[in-house]
């Protein structure tokens, strides 16, 4: 797996917009993309951290290549101050799930 780590910080009054586009990915067919999770800083609410996760550096590269991703890379643009860090990455081979169940019966 291949994904991305973002932190943006949001102009203020951008929260539910920023939500709302977030949530419009998840009925989208990106191929490759498996899904993504944002954070929302407690020390900072305008700040914000994306992860996203797709199944290989090609698909990962395809989508970040494509029109489509520009243009919405764009509108997101208009609800940040200033560019967003992005930091690629290979995902590691480490289950949540385990991680999970080893936590819960500790």
């Amino acid at each position: 797996m291949y994904g991305t780590v973002s932190r943006m910080r949001l102009k203020p009054g951008m929260e539910e917009r920023m939500r709302q586009m977030m949530a419009g990915y998840e009925s989208m067919s990106v191929p490759g993309m498996i899904g993504s999770l944002v954070y929302q800083m407690d020390a900072n609410p305008q700040e914000y951290l994306l992860v996203v996760v797709f199944k290989d550096k090609e698909s990962y590269f395809a989508n970040a290549n494509s029109p489509e991703q520009n243009t919405r890379y764009e509108a997101m643009l208009t609800m940040l101050d200033g560019a967003p860090e992005w930091h690629d990455g290979e995902i590691l081979p480490v289950s949540l799930a385990t991680q999970l169940g080893a936590g819960a019966s500790a």
